[in-house]
């Protein structure tokens, strides 16, 4: 009896050090697995993600010039758009002031002036000035930039193409003036680098002062002691008649 019981008690012992062991075994894997696999974000990750920006990436791209997109703007697909607007604003001469005032000729108008003696708020008429097509993109960008404090809360129009059609579309609802020039490529500043390989290479050439004469003599300094004339050209030379 004593010594089944014994046994049994050799067998639960080592049961339970089968248990322990496992356990301690478990333990340690998920400690480690742990000290790779983290949750932290990566400082580089290993594919792009689309819509998340990179950290660290120094902000976005510079802004298109609104001048360089009205020449292909839309004003049909602004006044798309500006569905987007109706809600507040009227545009048609003579409509009424709604939430916002009515926005009839607003292109080259003073900043926050007229517009049947609509409430504007101080912010926006501390910009002063008038709506020019700089302006007008500003303020479509971000209102909340463009006048700090500012009563609109449309949060803005972030598609640079969306925002010369509309600002089309409202030029040609009484405003009608001219569209800004394009502007030009800027062109490199003199003695800048060239952009590429090929580009260096026509540089060279250009600034080779053989270019001048098209001469292709070699201009190397002979080695002391060379002949100045080609021993067998001089021969040949004193065969030639004279």
């Amino acid at each position: 009896m004593a010594g089944q019981r014994k046994a049994m008690d050799l067998k639960t012992n080592t049961i339970a050090g089968w248990v322990l062991g496992a356990a301690g075994t478990a333990l340690g894997l998920s400690i480690v697995g742990g000290m790779i696999f983290h949750d932290k974000r990566p400082d580089k990750m290993g594919y792009a993600i689309e819509g998340v920006e990179a950290e660290g990436s120094g902000g976005a791209a510079a802004e298109v010039p609104i001048a360089s997109l009205l020449p292909t703007a839309d004003a049909a697909k602004g006044a798309e758009v500006f569905k987007k607007c109706a809600a507040c604003h009227t545009i048609n001469q003579g409509g009424p002031n709604g939430v916002g005032p009515n926005l009839y000729a607003t292109l080259g108008e003073g900043i926050a002036e007229g517009k049947g003696g609509f409430a504007f708020s101080d912010a926006l008429k501390a910009v002063g000035g008038k709506w020019d097509w700089d302006k007008m993109n500003a303020w479509l960008t971000s209102p909340r930039k463009f006048a700090p404090g500012t009563k609109m809360t449309f949060a803005g129009l972030s598609n640079p193409q969306d925002r010369a059609n509309v600002i089309l579309y409202l030029n040609q609802q009484g405003s009608n003036l001219p569209l800004p020039a394009a502007p030009t490529a800027k062109e490199p500043a003199a003695g800048a680098a060239p952009a590429n390989a090929a580009d260096a290479a026509v540089k060279k050439v250009e600034e080779d002062p053989r270019a001048d004469t098209g001469s292709i003599a070699n201009t190397g300094t002979p080695a002391k002691g060379a002949p100045s004339v080609d021993p067998q050209a001089a021969i040949e030379g004193a065969k030639a008649p004279r």
